[in-house]
């Protein structure tokens, strides 16, 4: 029987094991990333376990436990035995981030299961093309802002690179003082998490961009691949020093890669007041959707 002792911390060390395993079951979903999990970890408290050529995988936050559905060959003994799992130790949805995929085979072993849409976690994919050349008149207004910005702040596109991660770590200390991170619990994990990555980047196979404006890093970008198609920008911050500097970053990340990955995936809004209006105003191509189940009804099935 499935227990939470089968799980185990995720560290940096496993990150070999997971990208072997997702280059034969790639993600759609951007949480599901090595990368995701391993910068977040001090807040999600991720955990894995690896069972019958499948991954599983839990997070903890704030004391409530959530479990996703295993990754990999179909095995309804051992979804049976997670739903058993969600149970007896998760929280009152201990099933969550359900792909399309998942949810058509929960659906046919489980038939009377409720899996609700989690529409803050909605992820926003884009046609690279779109985002690097902001084509027709869906993008005016965003090109005009752009071409001001560039206009009145002549700036000046570097790849993060080892010369210059110090200045990406000190941009995030002052982006930080601007959002004021003290008061805001999630924005001081958000930094944690973005230190980490900037300091890590070279192991966890990240790429990163920066913007200057008067010599002074303004905005920076990190990135990687989500599976063979698509780029997700895991991070993308820029300080209010010069209008327009955040859709600089995000015109200049997707001009970087636009002939590798036909789309990008820009996370999602995580029902953040704003930002949602934000991602729509760019025309995704299409969402990533994501349902889960709440521990009522999965107890009233089995």
């Amino acid at each position: 029987m499935l227990s939470v002792s089968d799980f185990s911390p995720v560290r940096l060390e496993d990150r070999p094991l997971f990208i072997s395993h997702y280059q034969t079951f790639p993600q759609v979903h951007s949480d599901n990333t090595f990368s995701n999990m391993i910068c977040w970890n001090s807040y999600a408290h991720y955990r894995f376990a690896q069972l019958k050529e499948n991954l599983l995988i839990s997070s903890t936050i704030e004391g409530k436990i959530s479990y996703r559905p295993p990754i990999g060959p179909r095995d309804p003994e051992l979804l049976a035995d997670l739903f058993e799992l969600c149970i007896h130790s998760g929280n009152e949805i201990p099933l969550s981030l359900v792909d399309t995929t998942q949810k058509a085979w929960i659906l046919s072993e489980y038939p009377d299961l409720p899996l609700y849409p989690d529409r803050d976690y909605f992820e926003y994919v884009y046609q690279t093309e779109d985002l690097a050349t902001l084509p027709g008149k869906n993008y005016l207004s965003i090109r005009r802002h752009l071409n001001r910005f560039r206009n009145n702040c002549k700036p000046v596109v570097e790849p993060l690179e080892t010369q210059n991660l110090d200045e990406g770590a000190d941009f995030l200390v002052e982006w930080c003082e601007w959002k004021n991170c003290d008061s805001e619990p999630f924005l001081g994990h958000e930094k944690e998490a973005m230190l980490y990555a900037l300091s890590h980047m070279a192991e966890l196979g990240m790429r990163g961009l920066l913007i200057r404006v008067v010599g002074k890093v303004g905005a920076i970008s990190l990135f990687e691949p989500l599976n063979e198609d698509t780029l997700v920008v895991h991070f993308e911050k820029g300080l209010p020093d010069c209008e327009g500097i955040y859709k600089a970053i995000n015109a200049e990340t997707a001009f970087a890669v636009k002939d590798k990955y036909r789309y990008i995936n820009r996370e999602s809004d995580m029902g953040v007041p704003g930002l949602r209006e934000a991602k729509m105003r760019y025309h995704p191509h299409h969402m990533v959707e994501v349902w889960y189940a709440t521990l009522d009804d999965m107890e009233r099935i089995l």
